[in-house]
């Protein structure tokens, strides 16, 4: 035996493996750390690994037949025993065991304290949640699929350290065939969760995974087979297990589950009360009146069901304000001061079973806004529910709309960048930042994000009208006047065509379209009143403004919002109604 390792030792077999193996380690090591950073596929790693091990064996073989001499290599037993230089190979491979073993020191220390500060910082907690798939077989039941992940989205995103995508961006990959590259590149994200849902009878079978974006490799997987009314447990623990999985993958926070209620949740866990719910969200968000209305529906029967659901409160109030004071759709006054008063009570309502719910202070907001015009309370409001839901798209969508309402386009600006950061592929963020550099007068990239909007969005009726204004600005009335033929809404095309007649010059034309838009009344006061802006008549500019506050016409608030009411910001009258209506604090100057 003796004899046996003093031959592996002449022969140098014992630094070929030191050296085989250290080699083979330093290689491994640098594959697992820098091929995630250029997404080079994990299987190209795990190949490395088997091919290493696998070549193991062969390389002792071959330390142990051949020898290196000056004339090549040779096999041992032929080379006399005078003749070898083993002892001088010997010495050599310890030179190069320790240049190895040193780069093995620096890749340590450089794992250890560089790496995780230079390649996975870029790596961010971030993830969209793909829509489910509707397993049911029968497209009626679509909404139930759509609630799970609009669920998921909206509980994850009460995290404040982990980016997730909102609904618009997401569900535009419903039954894509991009792989998950790609959609991790659109989307700008590392994580996607995806996965179906299937109800039968009062079970429901959720299969969920959480994979990478880079490389479509599987994080985490599951299956959830449930009573119905389990539903809500399931979505806690599918949003508890992400987030600790991606905490634990990137920043090394290795705690248990956590425990993520979802904010759709019934207080009595009434399965019937949450379908209510999902179904009044699945029209409600068409937002078209006859829709918002089946909403409103919906979100009675969830509360009829669960007294003390305050999202269903919240949601009942926020439609209920919209369809009075955004679409004006309601029958005569009694109806209207109905609409208000359910928004009011709702919201009361909602706050006070859920202080904490994002949705609540949102709904309370809109209510002192658009119904009240108290823009101190609301701003409170808003202030609040933007801290307890920072990447709720609803939330920045409000919050944007509001700063601009006080002038404050540069935070507005950095709200709307947040909004795409957040909702990538939905239009709105576009336009938000598009009307906010228009407000700060740089038209060109205000073209360019508005046209972004309209790319994603072809029918935007916000993008369109605000493209009409940008062309009236730039002074290219022809141009604006086709665009606001192509509105789809009535009311905003007449409007639109009103100042876009004027600005290409025909005067007649212009007389004609104002007259039908004033006729379309009542609650079209502040848009007669931004006709008479561009038309620099500011005598009946201020007039209409005026009906349009005691009307409560909600477009009265916008006079900070488009640069035609600001031409007159050194009149004396726009500084006293702005202080009047509230847009324009005391001591502040437009």
């Amino acid at each position: 035996m003796s004899t046996f390792i003093s031959e592996l030792q002449r022969r140098n077999v014992h630094r070929a493996a030191i050296f085989y193996g250290g080699g083979a380690w330093l290689l491994v090591q640098v594959a697992t750390q820098v091929f995630p950073f250029f997404h080079i596929s994990e299987g190209l790693v795990r190949a490395i690994v088997v091919v290493a091990m696998a070549l193991f064996p062969f390389a002792m073989l071959f330390s142990w037949f051949y020898e290196w001499t000056p004339e090549g290599i040779k096999r041992e037993s032929e080379v006399e025993r005078a003749a070898s230089i083993t002892a001088q190979t010997g010495k050599q491979l310890d030179r190069w065991i320790i240049a190895v073993l040193g780069l093995a020191v620096v890749v340590l220390l450089a794992d250890k304290f560089l790496l995780p500060r230079v390649m996975r910082e870029p790596e961010e907690a971030s993830i969209a949640v793909l829509p489910m798939a509707n397993s049911t077989g029968d497209a009626s039941n679509e909404y139930i699929s759509d609630g799970v992940s609009e669920d998921l989205i909206a509980t994850l995103s009460r995290l404040s350290d982990i980016k997730v995508i909102g609904r618009t961006s997401s569900f535009k990959f419903r039954k894509t065939e991009d792989d998950s590259k790609t959609i991790g590149e659109k989307l700008g994200v590392s994580y996607l969760l995806e996965g179906s849902v299937q109800k039968s009878g009062e079970r429901v079978r959720v299969e969920v995974s959480l994979i990478k974006a880079a490389d479509g490799s599987s994080i985490w997987a599951q299956t959830f087979d449930r009573e119905f009314s389990d539903i809500f447990a399931v979505q806690s623990e599918i949003s508890g297990t992400v987030a600790k999985q991606l905490k634990v993958s990137l920043v090394g926070n290795n705690a248990q589950t956590i425990a993520l209620p979802s904010p759709n949740a019934p207080s009595n866990d009434n399965p019937a009360a949450y379908t209510a719910l999902l179904q009044g969200n699945y029209y409600a968000t068409r937002n078209n009146p006859a829709d918002v209305r089946k909403g409103i529906g919906f979100f009675e029967e969830a509360i009829r069901l669960d007294p003390n659901y305050a999202m269903a409160h919240a949601r009942l109030s926020y439609a209920s304000n919209f369809l009075v004071s955004v679409y004006g759709d309601f029958k005569d006054a009694a109806e209207a001061e109905q609409l208000k008063q359910a928004a009011r009570s709702e919201a009361a309502k909602a706050m006070a079973l859920d202080p904490n719910l994002p949705e609540a202070h949102l709904a309370l907001g809109q209510v002192q806004q658009l119904i009240d015009s108290d823009l101190v309370r609301a701003g409170q409001e808003y202030a609040r529910a933007a801290q307890l839901g920072p990447n709720n798209h609803r939330v920045l969508n409000i919050l944007y709309q509001f700063q601009v309402i006080l002038g404050q386009y540069t935070a507005g600006l950095a709200t709307a960048r947040h909004m795409i950061e957040l909702d990538p592929l939905d239009g709105s963020g576009y336009n938000s930042q598009g009307h906010a550099l228009l407000m700060l007068g740089r038209y060109d990239e205000a073209e360019t994000s508005i046209q972004k909007a309209l790319e994603l969005q072809p029918n935007s009726v916000a993008a369109t009208g605000g493209l009409v204004s940008l062309r009236i600005l730039r002074g290219k009335g022809a141009e604006a006047l086709e665009l606001a033929k192509g509105i789809k809404s009535p009311m905003v095309r007449a409007n639109c065509l009103a100042m876009a007649e004027f600005a290409a010059g025909d005067q007649a034309a212009a007389d004609a379209a104002l007259k039908q838009f004033i006729a379309m009344g009542p609650g079209n006061e502040s848009g007669v009143a931004l006709i008479y802006a561009l038309r620099q008549e500011p005598d009946a500019m201020f007039d209409w403004l005026e009906r349009a506050w005691s009307g409560h016409d909600p477009g009265v608030l916008g006079i900070r919002g488009s640069l035609f009411f600001l031409r007159y910001k050194d009149d004396p009258r726009y500084l006293a109604f702005g202080r009047k209506v509230g847009v324009i604090g005391p001591d502040e100057t437009p």
